[in-house]
């Protein structure tokens, strides 16, 4: 056994633990008496690491370590040069494969114990301005991190450090903007700081106004005023309004709805940002909960019967007793009889796009019976029966767009093609 147990152990290779040969790398590690800065003593650390590494990478630690008090005051020396603000007090060195220099500072006289930003946004207006400050609302710390705590005479040393992280904090936060700063240090510094867009930005504004429960002609007048609101928009990054879409689109909106002409008519406004971009587009529709004033012009082209009414003008005025019930009073007036026909009305909405509809004909005295079934937000079907003629009169409805839709009728005598104009 014990001769089983010899020829194991020679059989196993021996393990030796070499200390190193040679310096590979070299740390830093900087401290003081008073706190340092963390980005300002990250940048003194990475200094001093690159001045020791100068001297001692490649070296090989027996020759450091017979060096080291002459490689010590080289160190010194050479970092109590650079430094402002701060004197070296001693360097020491930890030799080994990664080597250690180890510098205690004394900071100079006083120290700045607080920072006061006073920050300006270059160009912005109001609304734009109050979005910057948000999204800036944590920028003092940037200059808190870098000069609480550093000398006064240092200020001038960290410009570096204070641009590269005020850069990293716009960059994380507002990078559609730069900012640019000065110091004015003391133990109470001031710190200037000025806010500027970068390229592009927005250069022009168009708008589309679209309502379903007032005339567009009533927001064609309104139209200058308009211009006037959106005009916000120009000047400001391109980016900075696409990611702001949302606040910008309920901000312009609420500024519209507080004007008389909507205020007086009561109309909620919803904007929509079509397109983002150096050249804008913007479509606002406005609506009211309460009214509902449509004006159109419808045009029979194929109707054989009643030719004297092919071209007639549509007035409707309602209100809203809720949100499903609508008394209303409805005129046609036919251009080439040059006569009114007049109607009051009732509608329901049954369902969310069925509607029931009933008429009284003031003229004939006779009831009006309707429905109206819609399909999509371009598509619907309507039905109604005239008691007065008796006769009933189908039709289909395609909406081109929010001025003009295109209808197909039948009734008993005749089918035609009806285009109808929204004003």
């Amino acid at each position: 056994m014990k001769l089983f147990l010899l020829l194991v152990a020679l059989s196993v290779p021996s393990i030796s633990f070499a200390a190193p040969s040679q310096i590979d790398e070299v740390t830093a590690h900087v401290v003081s008496g008073a706190s340092i800065p963390s980005r300002v003593g990250e940048r003194m650390e990475a200094t001093v690491a690159a001045i020791g590494t100068q001297l001692l990478a490649g070296r090989s630690v027996d020759s450091a370590k017979a060096s080291r008090a002459s490689d010590e005051r080289i160190i010194h020396e050479v970092f109590d040069k650079v430094l402002v603000g701060y004197s070296v007090k001693n360097v020491s060195l930890v030799i080994d494969g990664v080597t250690t220099v180890e510098v205690e500072l004394i900071p100079w006289a006083d120290v700045i114990q607080n920072v006061r930003v006073d920050m300006s946004v270059e160009g912005m207006p109001p609304l734009v301005e109050g979005m910057v400050r948000r999204d800036l609302q944590s920028v003092d710390e940037v200059f808190r991190d870098s000069l609480v705590g550093l000398p006064v005479a240092a200020s001038d040393w960290t410009n570096g450090v204070l641009k590269r992280s005020l850069n990293d904090y716009f960059a994380a936060h507002l990078p559609e903007f730069r900012g640019d700063f000065d110091v004015v240090p003391g133990k109470d510094a001031d710190v200037k700081l000025v806010v500027y867009p970068r390229l592009p930005v927005v250069r022009t504004v168009d708008f589309l106004m679209r309502s379903d429960s007032v005339p567009n002609i009533f927001l064609l007048g309104t139209r200058e005023r308009l211009e006037h609101i959106f005009r916000v928009m120009i000047g400001v990054p391109v980016k900075f309004v696409e990611r702001h879409k949302d606040e910008f689109a309920s901000s312009l909106a609420n500024e519209i709805d507080s004007t008389d002409e909507y205020r007086t008519l009561r109309l909620k406004t919803q904007m929509k940002m079509l397109r983002v971009d150096q050249d804008m587009l913007v479509m606002s529709r406005s609506d009211t909960e309460k009214y509902r004033l449509r004006i159109e012009g419808w045009a029979d082209v194929g109707r054989s019967h009643n030719k004297d009414r092919n071209v007639k003008l549509r007035i409707h005025g309602g209100y809203n007793l809720t949100p499903e019930d609508e008394v209303f009073i409805q005129s046609d007036f036919a251009v080439k009889a040059v006569s009114w026909d007049w109607w009051l009305g009732y509608s329901r909405k049954i369902l969310p796009m069925t509607y029931a509809v009933i008429r009284y004909d003031m003229d004939e005295k006779r009831f009006v019976l309707g429905g109206e079934q819609g399909i999509s937000d371009r598509w619907l079907m309507r039905y109604e029966y005239r008691w007065a003629d008796q006769k009933g009169e189908a039709a289909i409805r395609y909406k081109m767009h929010d001025f003009m839709s295109l209808e197909w009728a039948v009734d008993k005598d005749d089918n035609w093609l009806r285009v109808i104009g929204n004003f």
